[in-house]
């Protein structure tokens, strides 16, 4: 079975010549859409993914303005308001050591340096310097645990394994 990963949302159109605003999911969107890269359009309505190629590419504010070929109007682009893109398995690249995909880190289990489970990774944001992992606790409590290296000391993505060294007040 195909397994695919979202890597934004279009959110709406921009002008007249097929632009359309993306709300990015990626943490590599210069890469991700660079000219001639395929990508697949998921409509609510549809139920096959439609397969794009990237005609350009830009950042305008908090959004990616994005344009595929063949599709040169707004009124080619109107209709795929929410809807997502994506990705599949075969066109993720290679990451850094200590770097890791998002589907990789959520579903994690996280323990302390003593042992004690803290919980397990439900969700990560990006506000900015580094990313911030949201665990549910055990005892049904939310920790915001940031991904630096002082606080994270070891992640196993085949096991779903997370150690942390909390510092004060991290987990009260």
């Amino acid at each position: 079975m195909e397994q695919w990963f979202n890597v934004g949302k279009i959110v709406n159109t921009h002008g007249l010549a097929g632009e359309v605003r993306v709300i990015s999911r990626t943490d590599f969107a210069e890469q991700r859409y660079q000219k001639g890269n395929k990508i697949y359009l998921f409509s609510p309505a549809g139920k096959e993914p439609i397969e794009l190629t990237i005609k350009t590419h830009r950042q305008h504010k908090n959004f990616d303005l994005l344009s595929f070929e063949g599709y040169n109007s707004i009124n080619d682009v109107e209709k795929w308001k929410d809807s997502l893109l994506k990705v599949n398995q075969s066109q993720l690249g290679d990451l850094d050591e200590g770097e890791f995909y998002f589907h990789e880190i959520v579903g994690c289990s996280v323990f302390t340096v003593s042992g004690e489970k803290v919980g397990e990774v439900k969700e990560i944001l990006t506000p900015g310097a580094n990313d911030v992992w949201v665990v549910k606790g055990e005892n049904k409590s939310e920790y915001l645990i940031p991904y630096i290296r002082d606080i994270v000391k070891e992640v196993n993505v085949q096991e779903k394994k997370i150690v942390i060294e909390p510092m004060e007040g991290l987990l009260s």
